[in-house]
């Protein structure tokens, strides 16, 4: 008997997600921003995930949240605002999958992706891993661009 893979789902997040989605954002992203310096109190959580809400979709795998993706494409690139992943569940390639999702809406756009990320934050192995490079840094995040492929390096991949 075979194990099927959990289903794997994205759908726009609903006001009823702010209080999980909260609790996500403050489970990934607390240690990452005291780090580098950044307020993270829950007036600045909350603001955070707020931000581009109408882009807001929720991961979801076996129909359970598990995750949070906020992406948009504007006229010369897609923009991944942000990415977070329940901890218990990281490391199970749920975030490359969410991210695959952009990568081909870019290809099929023709355009880069980017996106910031925290210094010291190990999601930034993942977009190495995935073809974004460091394009440029200030004192707390790097900036990163993918680059959209030819037809013959998708073929390969």
């Amino acid at each position: 008997m075979s194990v099927q893979e959990p289903a794997f789902t994205l759908r726009p997040a609903l006001d009823t997600d702010e209080a999980f989605l909260f609790e996500l954002r403050k489970a990934t992203m607390t240690e990452h921003l005291a780090r580098v310096g950044e307020p993270s109190d829950d007036i600045e959580h909350r603001a955070r995930l707020l931000h581009r809400y109408d882009t807001a979709r929720v991961i979801c795998i076996d129909g359970e949240p598990a995750g949070l993706l906020k992406a948009h494409r504007t006229q010369t690139e897609w923009v991944v605002v942000q990415l977070q992943i329940m901890p218990s569940l990281q490391g199970r390639g749920i975030g490359e999958r969410a991210l695959q999702s952009v990568l081909r809406a870019a290809q099929a756009d023709a355009l880069p992706v980017t996106l910031k990320v925290l210094k010291g934050n190990p999601a930034q192995r993942l977009y190495e891993r995935l073809g974004f490079e460091i394009v440029g840094a200030d004192d707390r995040q790097f900036y990163m661009r993918r680059a959209p492929r030819a037809p013959t390096e998708i073929e390969a991949e």
